[in-house]
């Protein structure tokens, strides 16, 4: 498994209860190429190889307490690597990685379909962060506007499953909090950010919302119709239609 220069090859042994007993594994790259395989190779041992195709990049990346974002193809690469691997093992043919769908990204071989996995697995929203993650747009930049499509129809769709499950089921205020943050983060939050403002979630109380612009926003003639028709339109879309945005007054 080749990513951006590093090279991964994962083997591994099954005892006789069909589960790993024994992973090694040869790495030419970057430490955290070498921490990512390493924590892989901990991660499986014990499992069955269906409970090995669970594991994540993101597992990976959490089980070494993290990983810089421009560091995360690592984590990537070793589960593409595991995923080979278990290939070999079921059919005895596949000794590299086997591009699947339409190839977006040519200089590195990436796929439409890893481009969907990467930003649904790590809820990814920038071109940047698809590249950091499986390379794609990361050689001529030719890509980067399919990149672009791909995440923006990835998260309507994630969007309208998530809008759906929080109007159909009654909030705890835990989770109508943290849905709420979410939403500020990816809907709201960059738009400000462009005009050099920004939005601090103050109080949650029932149905009122209380935030406080920051920045440029603070103070802006704009900032009511801002709170309403940007602010609480948002969040009445992606959290609860009967959410009230007020400003913090204090």
């Amino acid at each position: 498994m080749l990513a951006w220069g590093d090279a991964l090859k994962l083997t591994f042994k099954l005892d006789a209860n069909k589960k790993i007993s024994e992973v090694k594994f040869k790495t030419f790259g970057c430490a955290s190429a070498i921490a990512s395989s390493s924590a892989l190779t901990e991660m499986i041992k014990g499992m069955t190889i269906e409970e090995a195709e669970k594991v994540t990049n993101q597992d990976i990346a959490n089980y070494l307490g993290g990983l810089p974002e421009q560091k995360m193809h690592c984590s990537v690469m070793g589960r593409e690597a595991l995923e080979v691997a278990i290939a070999n093992y079921r059919t005895g043919k596949a000794d590299k990685k086997i591009l699947k769908g339409k190839v977006v990204c040519t200089c590195f071989g990436v796929t439409e379909e890893e481009i969907e996995r990467v930003v649904r697995d790590n809820n990814l929203t920038t071109v940047e962060q698809v590249t950091n993650y499986c390379k794609a747009g990361g050689g001529c930049g030719g890509c980067q506007d399919d990149i672009a499509g791909i995440i923006k129809r990835i998260r309507k769709e994630l969007d309208a499953k998530s809008a759906s499950c929080a109007k159909t089921s009654k909030l705890t205020v835990l989770q109508k909090v943290k849905l709420i943050e979410e939403t500020l983060d990816r809907e709201i939050r960059p738009m400000l950010k462009r005009d050099g403002g920004d939005i601090e979630l103050i109080d949650v109380s029932g149905n009122s919302v209380i935030v406080s612009f920051r920045g440029m926003c603070a103070g802006c003639q704009s900032a009511q119709i801002t709170m309403k028709e940007v602010v609480e339109a948002k969040l009445r879309e992606f959290v609860s239609n009967d959410l009230v945005v007020e400003e913090d007054k204090s």
